[in-house]
C-alpha cells in the first residue's frame, strides 16, 4: 500500500510533468503599482478583481478600523450562535436596497453564497439547468444539489434556446436556472432578458450571481421569482458574498444553508467596509469612477461590455510565455490554465480597475502590440 507521503509527492509530480505547477507571488500593497516581495521587482497588475479600487478608498479603510474598534476582529461564531453585530443588519438592509428585494443575507464568501444557495433551493423534485460556464463556485453548488437529489441539467454557454428545450420535460417538478450575470473567464454578458423569458414560460426560479457585474446590464427580470447572489470581494472591495431575495428564502437560508448556519460570521471590519463601499458605489463619485473604469476599457477593446478583457492564446507554455514576456515590462497580466479554462484555451486575463491610471492602460495596450497579442472580445 502506497503511504500519504509517497502519494502527496507522486500527485505533486504529475502536476509538474504536465507542466501546470503552480506558485504563490507576494505583493506589497493593493494598488495597481506595487512591489512582487520575493523578486523585488515592481508591476503594475492587471490581475485584481477590484474593479472599482474601493479596497484603497480611503472612506471603505477607516470604516473597517472602525468597526474593529468597536467590534474587534471577528465575529466570535456563527450568528444563530451568537447573535448579528448591528453592522450586519445595516449592511442587509443596503444590499437588500440596492438589489430591489425584500431581505439579503451575508456570507463569509460568495462562493459559500453559492453553494449554500443553490444546495438549500434545490433537491428532490427539482431540475437545475446551469450555463455551462458558470463559475466553480455554481458547478460546486449545482453538485451539492445533485446529491440532495436535484436533477442538474447543463445548457450551453448564453444559450436560451436550448435552455428551453432543457426545460422542456420537468414532469411536474420544480425548475431553477442559475447563471453568471458576467463570466469571469471571457467577460461576456449572459443574456438575461430571454433567459428571464424562458423562466416565465416554466414558472422557473431564476439565481444571478452578479459577482462580476459593475455595469448595470439593464433586463428586464419582472414577472420572474429572482434570487441574487453577489460578492463583496470585488466591486465593493471587501470580503464576502450576499444572497438578495424574498423575505421567505432569505429566513429558508438562515435556516438551512450549511455555509452559513455551520460557519462564524463575516467579520465586522468586512461587514463595514463593504457597507462603506456600497455608499460610495450607490453615490455620483461611484458613477465617476464607473466612467473611468469604461475610459479604460474603450482604450483596449472598444465596445466590451466588462472590465474583464481575455487575450486568448490556446497552449499552456504559449500562455505562462506570454505572462512571464509581460511580467519583463513590469505589468502583471495572469495566464489563466486548465482547470479555470479547457485545454487549448489559455489566456491572459486583464482586470482592469478605475484605480488604473490612463498612463498604466496605455502601457499596457503598447505591450501587447508590442507582443503582438489582441484581445479577444466575444
Amino acid at each position: 500500500m502506497t503511504g500519504w507521503a509517497d502519494w502527496v509527492d507522486r500527485e505533486c509530480r504529475l502536476i509538474e510533468e504536465a507542466g501546470q505547477w503552480r506558485t504563490l507571488r507576494a505583493l506589497d500593497g493593493g494598488a495597481p503599482e506595487t512591489a512582487i516581495t520575493n523578486t523585488g521587482s515592481r508591476v503594475v497588475s492587471f490581475a485584481s478583481n477590484d474593479y472599482l479600487g474601493l479596497s484603497q478608498h480611503p472612506s471603505v479603510k477607516a470604516a473597517a478600523i472602525d468597526a474593529i474598534q468597536r467590534w474587534g476582529t471577528g465575529a466570535g461564531a456563527s450568528r444563530l450562535i451568537v447573535g448579528s453585530r448591528p453592522i450586519h443588519d445595516e449592511l442587509e438592509a443596503q444590499l437588500a436596497g440596492w438589489r430591489g428585494t425584500q431581505s439579503a443575507l451575508v456570507f463569509p464568501t460568495g462562493y459559500s453564497a453559492n453553494t449554500g444557495t443553490l444546495a438549500t433551493l434545490a433537491g428532490p423534485g427539482t431540475v437545475v439547468c446551469s450555463d455551462a460556464l458558470n463559475h466553480a463556485s455554481i458547478i460546486d453548488g449545482c453538485r451539492l444539489a445533485g446529491r440532495r437529489g436535484a436533477e442538474v441539467r447543463v445548457y450551453r454557454h448564453a444559450d436560451p434556446e436550448h435552455l428551453r428545450a432543457q426545460l422542456a420535460s420537468l414532469d411536474g417538478r420544480r425548475a431553477l436556472v442559475v447563471t453568471d450575470t458576467v463570466f469571469s473567464m471571457d467577460g461576456d454578458v449572459a443574456p438575461l432578458d430571454a433567459i428571464a423569458g424562458v423562466c416565465r414560460e416554466r414558472d422557473a426560479l431564476l439565481v444571478v450571481d452578479d459577482a462580476h457585474a459593475v455595469f448595470d446590464v439593464g433586463a428586464d427580470l419582472s414577472g420572474v421569482e429572482v434570487v441574487r447572489v453577489g460578492t463583496l470581494s470585488k466591486t465593493l472591495g471587501s470580503l464576502g458574498g450576499f444572497v438578495a431575495a424574498s423575505r421567505r428564502i432569505v429566513e429558508l437560508l438562515v435556516n438551512r444553508a450549511r455555509p452559513f448556519v455551520f460557519t462564524t460570521a463575516l467579520t465586522p471590519a468586512d461587514t463595514a467596509a463593504a457597507l462603506a463601499a456600497l455608499e460610495i458605489l450607490r453615490s455620483g463619485e461611484g458613477e465617476a469612477r464607473r466612467r473611468t473604469l469604461r475610459e479604460h476599457i474603450e482604450v483596449l477593446a472598444p465596445g466590451h461590455p466588462t472590465p474583464i478583457l481575455p487575450v486568448v492564446i490556446g497552449d499552456e507554455p504559449d500562455a505562462v510565455a506570454a505572462s512571464a514576456a509581460l511580467a519583463e515590462r513590469g505589468l502583471l497580466v495572469p495566464a489563466i490554465r486548465p482547470p479555470t479554462v479547457p485545454p487549448g484555451t489559455c489566456r491572459l486575463r486583464v482586470a482592469l480597475s478605475a484605480a488604473h491610471t490612463g498612463e498604466q492602460v496605455l502601457r499596457l495596450r503598447a505591450a501587447l502590440d508590442e507582443l503582438d497579442l489582441a484581445v479577444s472580445t466575444p
